[in-house]
């Protein structure tokens, strides 16, 4: 037990590594220093870039006066280089920029750009977000002394025109799939580039903030990005972003890269997808690395020494709780009347119903949490402003439609503040009640015929027509309360219930489903006269008496957030708005309230976010608010070139849903040439519903900082991890939750200690969850028919979570997150949890090059790690010595191993806890009880331990402790404190079939452990595969002759050289 203890600390230990390295280009000596610090992840700082070989062009100036810094000469080196490289399909290579902002990928394009046009290759394609980002690629020309360069904007050409001979032909990506209605020679924008390209192109194609493009496979624009690669395969292709790609499936537009296809390990992208997802982010981490030894790849960023990350959890008041109850019970009501309208108008196709339904109630839940939290944060804003600091408050949506819809209603006038909840609520129920005339719309074309279904678990009775039966009694003990209220019967029309199960995804969703007296399941061939029995007039009914509940209830809902915000802060005088919508309502000095457009006189809409930001960054308003509309190209950080340079304090009031958005959000505060870094706040409320946001930013970030710059800890999310839900042990603990209520099986975890009633009411009482978790199981009596994870998605019960009342969803939040918990800890000491990049400190380490070459080539290296984990006895008395407390000191355990008692030396830490430090893996890093010290060990007096202790401290240096397997004569390192590491380093990507099966034989595993080594005598550091070799020597498999390896080696063929030469290093 102790031995698995200390087993377990160790791995804390290591998961807490440096998470940045300040970066100098380590093989290239042109230029000045970058203006600010600038940092590169420790993982990729633990892998070399290729040697230079290309010869720049640009002139010396450039580099002289700083007109390019030497980080930004560095990337147009490598990239240069690599467009000198042909991949095996016979396109040219390509290169990403993940550079963060600040570090200056505008300039750094600018110089390609600058340099080819210099080898004479005078045109270039730059696809950007934006068409107004024109005028920063010829301010970013200008500035490196290129302002003879011309810059075409293709908005401004017509289609017909291809008279610009040369320059850089600037463009959006909806550009790509623009199309002309009047025909002639270029009906599309695709055409008109491609003849303005001409055959064989071989200029520069600049993808600019190219995780816009992504999603090639389901989206135009993904595709064209494809097919303007393809036919122009001679083109210099240069992707640059920070957020390059968050998730592996976002990369498939980089096809350029060379990572999948002929002449790879992965024969097509979606096999290069399934492998790195398979292996999750330890494998996405070994896509960076090898993209920066190949070098295709450089990323770098600003540091964030200085800024500060922190979540500022907001409880609710009792008033707000009570309104959040009534509008969960009133969509409870909702989704029961939705479901009987449609079932008696004999709606057929529901999947757009219920997609709206859903939509509408996740935006509806949105907008009270982001409400529940205004007025802290106008609370800590005045507190920062109070402190010499400005503000900036990070928003993703407006809430302008339901405004627009009430000025609509009241012929253009507004005497109230809008409720954008409330009018989702009203919109839903308006637009999209399930009526004839949407059973019409739907029903067009070829009707198909329904056939009767009869389902009855366990029962071999055939299929039979059932005919309208009394009204039915589910009651069985085994049913919980919210399967009670899915199986009620309708309004007294004598007929069974008709029992929509789920949502359209699921199961039989778009199927009406009947009960007849006898347990069976009835699905009818027609509908009767629906006006002989008044069900128009009573689905009308349904749908007034509904409309007036939201009402009602619109009367105490919160009002929109962003209108809000800037009346507390004392109107638009006093804040800079930098959104898309082009009105607001405002309250007047004399309390009246009007709605007024954001346009001023002499500036259109599309200038008033720039004038905006002008007043902030010359401190006329020290509050700004910013939504995704402004959250690319605008910045906001303390420059040194302008009047406010107080510190700015960002405050994200809404979570946003990716991380390609955050980083953009962020980005806007912290950049290069600033006087001071930001702060972060992360307001979050208690509500676990919101969770859900929360979560997918911690997983996008995770994923992003993996890819983008090699460290999933890179963009310092390790505050929003604990709400990271969306991974496989999320899934895990879902399937086991739903499970276990729905079928009332035994859990190993105990449910939330405050649920009223404890473990009975909670898994069997009355007030069970409602219909919440309708579609994600099958009802506890079909289990038989349909498997349990049919539909069981993290993503909708974290959604469907915001519809229960706050303290429904709290605990439902809690058991949930205490069984995802378990998971993890439960893999963890069985070995098989992925804890990210490892770092170890080596005593001496051997080298074994099983493949010749370069790691750029493909070469392959496998080190051997001697570590020192433990503490010596001199160490550990000498720091006896300076222990004061009572209870401190040496402790020997009560029970001997092999005629050897362990000790270790105690410490109090703060109140009662005590740190330990025990010979075979040094300070234990979770403190422990005294009373739980006593148990199993005896304290021994200060005379007494220098007789008895230093053979504990030197004994598990070399041997291990009492062992079956050691008794046995087999290896055994648990508990010792010199243990031995394998470490599989250089072009892994290149051999990840190999890498793969061969881990997955001796592992029994699919994940892949990466691990950070940095040498204390060589002051070496390298990052790869973290290997148990010991298994693969015992074993004899075939795979395992590789690694014996009598000159059979791994590399792949990269592709050609300049002069065409193939570099391949297989070996004989």
């Amino acid at each position: 037990e102790e031995d698995d203890e200390g087993e377990e600390e160790e791995a804390e230990e290591l998961g807490h590594t440096e998470t940045y390295a300040d970066y100098i280009p380590s093989k290239s000596k042109l230029g000045k220093h970058h203006p600010d610090r600038v940092v590169e992840t420790s993982t990729l700082s633990s892998v070399p870039p290729p040697d230079i070989t290309y010869a720049l062009s640009l002139p010396s100036s450039v580099a002289e006066d700083g007109s390019l810094s030497a980080l930004q000469l560095e990337a147009i080196v490598y990239a240069c280089q690599q467009h000198e490289v042909l991949l095996p399909n016979g396109q040219r290579a390509g290169f990403l920029i993940g550079d963060g902002a600040g570090v200056g990928k505008g300039r750094t394009v600018a110089g390609i750009i600058f340099e080819n046009y210099l080898k004479g290759r005078k045109k270039s394609l730059w696809f950007s977000v934006s068409n107004d980002l024109k005028y920063d690629a010829e301010r970013d020309l200008k500035d490196i002394n290129a302002p003879n360069i011309p810059v075409h904007a293709l908005n401004k050409i017509k289609y017909g025109d291809t008279a610009t001979s040369e320059g850089v032909l600037f463009a959006t990506y909806p550009a790509l799939i623009g199309e002309s209605q009047a025909g002639g020679q270029h009906r599309t924008r695709l055409k008109q580039i491609m003849d303005w390209c001409g055959e064989n192109f071989d200029g520069v194609i600049v993808f600019d903030e190219c995780h816009k493009a992504k999603n090639a496979s389901s989206t135009k624009i993904g595709k064209a990005v494809l097919d303007l690669q393809n036919k122009l395969p001679l083109s210099r292709v240069v992707y640059a972003s920070a957020t390059g790609a968050s998730e592996p499936k976002n990369m498939i537009y980089m096809s350029r890269l060379g990572i999948w296809g002929e002449g790879t390990p992965f024969r097509s992208f979606d096999e290069f997808l399934h492998a790195i997802e398979k292996r999750g982010v330890g494998a996405m981490e070994i896509v960076a690395m090898d993209m920066k030894v190949s070098g295709m790849y450089i990323a770098r960023q600003l540091s964030f020494s200085g800024v500060t990350f922190r979540i500022e959890e907001i409880p609710l008041d009792q008033q707000y709780k009570l309104v959040y109850n009534k509008a969960a019970q009133l969509w409870a009501e909702a989704l029961m009347v939705f479901q009987q309208a449609a079932d008696w108008i004999g709606l057929e196709s529901r999947k757009s119903l219920w997609g709206q339904f859903w939509s509408a109630h996740q935006r509806f839940f949105k907008y009270l949490c982001i409400a529940a939290k205004v007025r802290r944060l106008v609370e800590l804003a005045k507190e920062e402003l109070a402190k010499d600091k400005c503000i900036v408050i990070g928003l993703q949506s407006t809430g302008e439609a339901r405004t627009r819809e009430v000025l609509d209603e009241n012929d253009g006038h507004l005497n109230c503040f809008v409720s954008a909840a409330e009018g989702v609520f009203l919109s839903l129920i308006q637009k999209h009640f399930p009526s004839t005339k949407r059973k019409r719309e739907k029903g067009t074309g070829i009707k198909r015929k329904r056939k009767t279904t009869l389902l009855r678990p366990a029962s071999d009775l055939p299929p039979c027509r059932c005919t309208p039966a009394t009204r039915l009694s589910v009651s069985p003990p085994s049913f919980p309360h919210f399967m009670l209220l899915l199986f009620c019967p309708g309004f007294g029309l004598g007929h069974p219930a008709i029992v929509p199960l789920a949502a359209p995804t699921s199961w039989l969703a778009s199927e009406p489903m009947l009960f007849t007296p006898t347990g069976s399941l009835y699905l009818p061939t027609s509908q009767k006269d629906l006006h002989s029995l008044g069900v128009i007039e009573h689905v009308e009914k349904m749908k007034q008496d509904l409309l007036a509940k939201v009402k009602a209830l619109g009367k105490e809902l919160p009002l929109n957030t962003l209108d809000e915000l800037i009346n507390h802060f004392g109107g638009p005088d006093h804040v800079a708005e930098m959104t898309g919508r082009k009105g607001r309502v405002v309250c007047r000095s004399d309390g009246s309230v009007v709605f007024e457009s954001r346009a001023e006189q002499g500036l259109s809409i599309d200038h008033v976010n720039l004038k905006e930001k002008e007043r902030f960054m010359n401190g006329d308003k020290l509050v700004a608010i910013i939504s995704e509309a402004s959250s690319s190209g605008i910045s906001l950080q303390a420059d040194r070139r302008v009047k406010n340079q107080k510190r700015r304090v960002h405050m994200t009031l809404e979570l946003p849903w990716s991380a390609d958005r955050a980083i953009q959000q962020f980005g806007r505060t912290h950049r290069s040439n600033q006087v001071s870094s930001p702060e972060y706040v992360f307001l979050i409320s208690e509500l676990a519903g919101e969770r859900r946001f929360a979560s997918i930013v911690a997983k996008r970030l995770e994923s992003l900082g993996a890819l983008t710059h090699g460290d999933r800890r890179a963009t310092e999310s390790r505050d929003l991890s604990k709400y990271n839900f969306e991974n496989k042990y999320g899934a895990r603990a879902l399937d086991r939750v739903l499970t276990t209520i729905l079928t009332h099986g035994e859990s190993k975890v105990p449910v939330p200690k405050y649920y009223p009633g404890g473990e009975a009411a909670f898994f069997h009482g009355e007030d069970g969850f409602g219909p919440l978790l309708t579609g994600l199981l099958p009802p506890p009596h079909l289990t038989t028919l349909f498997p349990t994870t049919a539909d069981c998605s993290i993503t909708k019960f974290l959604n469907r979570i915001l519809g229960l009342e706050v303290h429904k969803q709290n605990m439902l939040f809690q058991y949930f997150s205490d069984t995802f918990d378990y998971l993890i800890e439960k893999d963890k000491k069985e070995g098989r949890y992925d804890m990210g990049i490892l770092g170890r400190e080596g005593r001496g380490s051997k080298e074994m090059f099983l493949t010749p070459g370069h790691p750029q080539d493909g070469q392959v290296v496998l080190y051997k790690i001697s570590v020192d984990r433990g503490m010596k006895w001199e160490d550990a008395y000498e720091k006896s010595l300076k222990l004061t407390g009572t209870d401190d000191g040496f402790y020997l355990s009560y029970k001997a191993r092999v005629s050897k008692y362990t000790c270790l030396l105690a410490e109090q830490n703060r109140g009662k806890n005590f740190l330990l430090y025990k010979p075979n893996i040094g300070k234990q890093s979770q403190a422990e009880s005294l009373d739980s010290l006593l148990k199993k060990y005896r304290r021994v007096g200060g005379g007494l331990a220098p007789s008895c202790c230093p053979c504990s401290f030197s004994h598990c240096r070399a041997e291990n402790r009492s062992c079956k397997l050691i008794q046995e004569g087999k290896e055994c390192f648990q508990g010792m404190r010199l243990r031995h590491y394998y470490m599989l380093c250089g072009a892994l990507l290149r051999v990840w079939s190999k890498i793969a099966s061969i881990m997955a034989d001796i592992t029994n595993t699919s994940y892949l452990q990466i691990v950070r080594l940095k040498t204390k005598e060589k002051k070496k550091q390298v990052a790869g595969v973290s290997l148990y070799f010991r298994h693969l020597l015992q074993s004899s498999g075939p795979s395992t002759q590789l690694w014996r390896g009598q000159g059979r080696h791994w590399a792949q063929p990269r592709g050609r050289d300049r002069e065409g030469r193939d570099p391949r290093v297989w070996s004989p």
